[in-house]
């Protein structure tokens, strides 16, 4: 697996709430909430440094996508997403952090979105996901 993180996804409570504080209150670049079309698709991504993006989803979402159980808040729940370049390199890669000792939460799949991607947790319990989006380049 190559160290490079993606998007950093953040559970919220209120989608629009946290898209003002991010996009009115910091001034990070956004397309504003997309994926309203989907049942569990809402979210915003804002551009950060070096490619880095930032999601905004909200937690019961975020808990249907990764299939675990809401709980209350806390600081430690979001994901990382770790993205690929192809459908094979998301297999690939969670074939290895399965050797290497990580919790499969959600097998690699084709997603309601159009990509492919997997979750794992890591030793701690952080979760991680394993993504190939079509719309992105990634080299």
């Amino acid at each position: 697996m190559k160290p490079r993180i993606t998007v950093l996804t953040l559970g919220v409570d209120d989608l629009e709430r946290s898209l003002k504080f991010y996009r009115d209150g910091l001034g990070l670049p956004t397309e504003g909430i997309i994926g309203t079309e989907f049942e569990h698709g809402a979210v915003a991504f804002f551009d950060l440094e070096s490619g880095l993006k930032l999601a905004i989803w909200n937690r019961k979402d975020l808990a249907h996508d990764v299939n675990i159980t809401q709980i209350g808040s806390s600081a430690t729940e979001f994901t990382i997403g770790h993205n690929v370049s192809s459908k094979e390199e998301v297999d690939t890669v969670m074939e290895e952090i399965k050797k290497a000792g990580a919790t499969i939460t959600v097998p690699a799949h084709d997603t309601f979105w159009g990509g492919y991607s997997g979750y794992f947790q890591d030793p701690d319990g952080h979760l991680w996901e394993v993504v190939w989006n079509p719309e992105w380049d990634v080299n």
